[in-house]
């Protein structure tokens, strides 16, 4: 069983990106939701003793992280916890600067507007069972 988080602000996204990942790897994916990086980041510390396989998150959430986007605040708070250091991050955003920051991070991106249209990026970034 892989464990997912999801963290997006809007409902039809985490939902998106829930239904995407059931489809590239059905009943062996246990997926959390969380609609802010510091829910995100609550439920991963809660995680602790069974981390999370991969982080999907959004860049624009709550602006309380400025001058970094809420998302990028949460890459840092992941790749800090020593016990996520297994933890695959996506970065799924329409934010023009996903790139750029992907590598910034040395994470993996797709784009919503790619997201939008196909499971393939999906498929492609999240290991087969």
């Amino acid at each position: 069983m892989k464990r997912f988080l999801i963290v997006d602000d809007q409902a039809g996204w985490r939902n998106h990106n829930s239904n995407a990942v059931y489809h590239v790897i059905g009943d062996k994916a246990y997926i959390e939701k969380a609609s802010s990086a510091q829910e995100g980041y609550s439920k991963l510390l809660e995680s602790k003793n069974n981390p999370y396989d991969y982080l999907l998150t959004d860049m624009q959430m709550e602006s309380d992280y400025a001058p970094l986007m809420a998302g990028e605040w949460l890459i840092e708070q992941v790749q800090n916890l020593s016990f996520s250091y297994k933890t695959k991050i996506i970065i799924i955003s329409a934010s023009p600067m996903i790139r750029y920051i992907a590598e910034r991070y040395g994470v993996d991106y797709i784009s919503k507007a790619n997201a939008s249209i196909s499971i393939e990026p999906y498929r492609e970034l999240i290991v087969k069972i």
